[in-house]
C-alpha cells in the first residue's frame, strides 16, 4: 500500500484540473486572437509551449493520478487521463489551427477529469 498524504495528493490533483483549464484556455484565445486580430501567432502558437505543457501534464498526471491508482486500485482515473495525454500529444503531430485545438481542447479536459476522478473517494464495490 502507498502511503501519501491526501491532503498532497489533492493538491497535486487540484494543481492538474488548474493547468489543464489554463491550457485549454491557452489554446481557445491564442486561435481567436490569431484568427481575428493576426496578433501575436509566433509567441501563442509556438509549439514550445505545448511540449512544455504536455511534459507538465504528464508528470502532475503521473505523480497524482498514479499515486491515487497504487493507493486505491481504481484504474478508472489512470485510464482517462492516458487518453486525455495521448490527444494532447497526438495535437503536437498536426499543424496548428483546428484540429490541434481540437485535439488539446479534448486532452486536457479528459486529464482534468481523470484528476477529479482520482479525487472522488473509493467505496469498495459490494458483490452480491
Amino acid at each position: 500500500m502507498v502511503t501519501t498524504s491526501p491532503r498532497m495528493r489533492a493538491r497535486i490533483d487540484g494543481l492538474g484540473v488548474v493547468l489543464s483549464g489554463l491550457c485549454a484556455l491557452h489554446c481557445i484565445a491564442g486561435i481567436v486572437v490569431v484568427a481575428g486580430l493576426g496578433l501575436g501567432g509566433g509567441l501563442l502558437l509556438a509549439p514550445e509551449i505545448h511540449r512544455v505543457g504536455l511534459a507538465l501534464a504528464a508528470i502532475i498526471a503521473a505523480v497524482a493520478i498514479g499515486l491515487g491508482a497504487l493507493r486505491h486500485r481504481r484504474t478508472t482515473p489512470l485510464l482517462v487521463a492516458l487518453c486525455g495525454l495521448g490527444c494532447m500529444a497526438a495535437a503536437l503531430a498536426v499543424g496548428h489551427g483546428v484540429e490541434e485545438a481540437v485535439l488539446t481542447v479534448a486532452g486536457v479536459t479528459l486529464v482534468a477529469a481523470g484528476h477529479l476522478l482520482n479525487l472522488r473517494p473509493h467505496s469498495p464495490r459490494k458483490h452480491p
